[in-house]
Order: C-alpha cells, then sequence, then structure tokens
C-alpha cells in the first residue's frame, strides 16, 4: 500500500509539471503560427494585473465601416432657403349697401367716422357702394280670425239639407279631436255659437252645429268636454247652387267621418246609403226645376 500511495503522488508531481511546461510553450507555438494566418504584425497586449509568465497573444480587431445605415442616423445639415416675397391677391369688388357702412365697428375699438371709413375702402380695394333699396316691410298677421259671413234667406224660403256624423256607441268624439277635424276641412267658429265653413269669399256655405241641445259650442270648454256627433247643414240657397253645396257636403261629411271614425247618417238618423244618397239628390233637382 506505501508504494502505490508513492507512485500515484509521482505520477501528480509529474502531470503538474508537464502542465506548467506546456502552458509556458503556448505563447511560443501561438507566435509561430501567426505569419501564417496574417500578414500584417500583431501588437501583444499585456495587462498590469497579469504575470510575465502567463501572456497571451494579442487579437487583431476587424476593420470598422460606416455604411448606409450609420450614415443616415447622422441629421443632414439644416439649408435655409429664402424664399422671394410674394405679391398679394387681388381682392374681389364688394358691393356694400350704404346702410351696412352705418355703424361699422371692430371689437374694443371706436367707430370710424365716415372720412376714416373712405381711407379703410381706399386700402383694401376698389369698393363701390350703391344703393340698395330697403326691404318691404311685412304686415303683422291678423290677431282675431275673420269669422265667415253667414247670409241665411229668411225661413219660410229658406231648405235645409242636413247630414249626420256620429260616435259608435259607447264611445264619444274628444273635444279637441273634434275641434282640429273641423279646422282641417276649413270650418271656423263664427255666429250662432256654430262652426262654418266659408268660401274663396268669406261667405258660409256649410255649417256644423253640436248634435246635443241647444247645438252649440263652447270654444273655452270644447277640448275637455265629449260630444255624440255633428249635424252638418247647408242652407239653400245659398253662395253655391244645391247639386254644388250638396256634393261638397257629401265630401265634407266623408272626410270628417274618416279623421274621426264615426258613422254617417242621413236627417232623420238613418244609415246613410248610397240608395238614400242619391235620393237627397233627385229631391234637390226636384226642387230646383219646380
Amino acid at each position: 500500500m506505501p508504494e502505490l500511495r508513492w507512485t500515484l503522488l509521482i505520477i501528480g508531481v509529474l502531470f503538474v509539471v508537464v502542465l506548467a511546461w506546456w502552458e509556458r510553450r503556448r505563447p511560443h507555438q501561438a507566435s509561430r503560427q501567426a505569419p501564417h494566418i496574417s500578414e500584417e504584425p500583431r501588437t501583444a497586449v499585456t495587462d498590469s494585473w497579469a504575470s510575465d509568465t502567463a501572456r497571451e497573444p494579442s487579437l487583431t480587431l476587424p476593420e470598422i465601416r460606416t455604411d448606409a445605415r450609420t450614415q443616415a442616423s447622422t441629421p443632414p445639415p439644416i439649408v435655409h432657403v429664402e424664399r422671394e416675397p410674394t405679391s398679394p391677391k387681388e381682392l374681389p369688388v364688394v358691393e356694400v349697401p350704404d346702410d351696412s357702412l352705418i355703424g361699422l365697428r371692430v371689437d374694443g375699438e371706436p367707430d370710424f367716422e365716415d372720412d376714416e371709413l373712405e381711407e379703410v375702402a381706399e386700402e383694401v380695394g376698389e369698393m363701390r357702394v350703391v344703393d340698395a333699396p330697403l326691404a318691404a316691410e311685412v304686415p303683422p298677421p291678423p290677431t282675431e280670425i275673420v269669422k265667415p259671413i253667414v247670409e241665411w234667406p229668411p225661413e219660410d224660403q229658406r231648405t235645409i239639407v242636413s247630414l249626420r256624423l256620429v260616435a259608435r256607441p259607447p264611445d264619444r268624439f274628444r273635444g279637441n279631436l273634434l275641434r282640429q277635424a273641423l279646422a282641417a276641412e276649413g270650418f271656423i267658429l263664427g255666429d250662432f255659437d256654430i262652426f262654418h265653413k266659408p268660401d274663396a269669399n268669406n261667405r258660409a256655405v256649410l255649417s256644423a252645429s253640436n248634435l246635443s241641445k241647444p247645438g252649440t259650442f263652447d270654444i273655452e270648454t270644447m277640448d275637455t268636454q265629449r260630444f255624440i256627433g255633428l249635424s252638418l247643414i247647408a242652407v239653400l240657397p245659398g253662395p253655391k247652387s244645391p247639386q254644388k253645396a250638396f256634393e261638397e257636403l257629401l265630401l265634407t261629411a266623408r272626410m270628417l267621418n274618416e279623421r274621426l271614425e264615426g258613422a254617417l247618417q242621413d236627417d232623420k238618423g238613418g244609415p246613410l246609403t248610397p240608395m238614400r244618397v242619391q235620393a237627397l239628390r233627385d229631391s234637390l233637382g226636384a226642387e230646383a226645376k219646380s
């Protein structure tokens, strides 16, 4: 056993000696091989903290060349270019009424006098002042609605043709909707506190009364009330012939019925069928011939 230990110890010492000799030999081999790698001489680099026995061969850094990307990072020089002054554009000719020149004012400055205003106009450009007519005065809207003219003949000389527009039971017409429907058909509240539909000469052609007695309307309370129906009448003779007056009465009754969604009846309360309409036409024709 002791012989084996001494043998291993001697082998270890020899290994250390050979390793130290090999490390000292490496710089000399590198210096001899350097001419085969590069023809340029290399400069040995030594560090102050390294010992003379542990020198390593110096490294040759590659040549650094600037490419286009490196050059692009450098900002280009600033070049100042002097521009020729441009001539101002010619101002258009402006026509200003006399009234618009009165009270010309700039914010924060007093009003211009007449002489100063002329100087400003000369500096701006050619300015012609023309006389502008004043706008025509618009008459104010009428404050009161003109009532239709009601010219009924005496009772012993008149003929009344009437139709009824009633609400479908158990409903009734709302006052505001009834008033709006009458106004849409051209009816205006007038004489006898009933509605009248005038012609172009403001003469009453048709009339609409409350189907309930006394047959009148109160415009102040009408919107809050409910009504069972209307009585539409044409008093003959009137502004139009009996045939034209009846056709207008029939057309108006149908238009009101479309707005209010009620039911049309004759003067007796019967349904207004096509046969009944034709009978009324015939009766008016017979009266006209007589």
